[in-house]
């Protein structure tokens, strides 16, 4: 079950549709490809219904679109034999075929594999050519489902730019599905979220992973930190916010009274050795804590705090050793004003 009230895909732009497991990322593509019909509400392409559509109307719709799946699904033979697929079945000249998949080969960097069979391909390789035979048929609409998320990390992030920036020099329209936030933020012109079947935001990365306009949102997207607090007072846009028995300065434009909810990234948290615990006490949005717990990963450290509210901070390991960051220890955190986000506010307005 999907619930967007309106969703938009411009001609050109690439839509990076982010969220969990199960929350409605494959449908939308279904609905989008004619394979699945919405429960309400229509599907537009180029301002006209089409998914009412049945026979060669539909048909002629859906292959004006094309799909990358996770798993290439490709057949037995070779590279130029998989790529010019679709174009045989159009039945596209031969000529033809061969000048376009010479062209789309070149620019996936297979061109030098063209006669080689599919089944001695890396992952990265097979996945090419998964894109070009998308490609080759010239779509307006490309639908990605998780295309490289069965890849190692270097060869996605690789795929990834190489696929962004074939598209937008083809002007192709594209919806890709991801549950991996670096990829919607590299990929995406836009970005979509969606949570059990309901859209929960939709914008540019730095709206999404700085103001995120829900707390689930922001909880997905990396903002550890989410607090309930109340404006105390407001002097140009500066509010100081109460947050249990601490005060936080923030920029908002709520009115004093508000309630509001903040949310603040680990990274925008900045650790202080002990011997400066007593300037950070009297700075502005910076408190002493005490560490209660560490967790290392690869080259950097969630570090949780007790201040007395619980703060999480993410330092690298070369921080963490220098300045002896162990559970017990004592320590000072600092962040901006600007650092921290109002997801929402009851009895005022909103504003960053």
């Amino acid at each position: 079950m999907l619930d967007l009230d309106y969703l938009s895909v411009a001609p050109g732009e690439l839509m990076a549709v982010l969220g969990p497991s199960g929350s409605g990322k494959s449908v939308l593509l279904r609905v989008l490809n004619l394979l699945e019909r919405p429960d309400a509400g229509t599907v537009r392409f180029h301002g006209e219904e089409v998914q009412g559509l049945a026979g060669r109307e539909r048909m002629a719709v859906q292959r004006r679109m094309a799909m990358v799946f996770q798993d290439p699904l490709l057949f037995r033979g070779t590279v130029f034999e998989n790529v010019t697929y679709g174009l045989r079945i159009r039945r596209v000249s031969a000529r033809e075929r061969s000048l376009r998949a010479g062209e789309i080969l070149e620019a996936v960097g297979l061109s030098d594999l063209a006669g080689k069979r599919v089944t001695t391909l890396s992952g990265g390789e097979a996945q090419r050519v998964a894109v070009a035979r998308a490609l080759v048929i010239e779509p307006e609409v490309l639908l990605f489902d998780e295309p490289f998320a069965n890849l190692d990390v270097p060869t996605r992030q690789r795929l990834q730019m190489e696929t962004k920036a074939i598209l937008g020099g083809r002007d192709i329209t594209a919806v890709f599905v991801t549950h991996d936030q670096d990829e919607a933020a590299r990929m995406g012109d836009r970005i979509l979220v969606l949570h059990r079947g309901r859209a929960e935001q939709a914008g540019t990365a730095r709206e999404i992973f700085y103001d995120p306009s829900t707390e689930f949102v922001a909880r997905f997207v990396g903002m550890e930190n989410v607090y309930d607090g109340v404006v105390t007072t407001v002097d140009d846009g500066l509010a100081s916010v109460s947050v249990g028995r601490c005060t936080f300065e923030v920029m908002t434009r709520a009115v004093p009274g508000s309630r509001v909810k903040l949310g603040l990234r680990p990274e925008e948290v900045t650790l202080v050795s002990p011997g400066d615990l007593g300037a950070v006490e009297s700075g502005r949005n910076a408190f002493a804590g005490t560490v209660v717990g560490v967790e290392k990963r690869g080259p950097l450290a969630h570090v949780e705090l007790e201040c007395p509210f619980p703060l999480k901070a993410l330092v690298t390991r070369r921080s963490l050793e220098e300045m002896g960051v162990e559970p017990g220890a004592r320590m000072g955190a600092r962040f901006k004003a600007t650092a921290v986000a109002v997801i929402g506010v009851q009895g005022g307005e909103t504003g960053r």
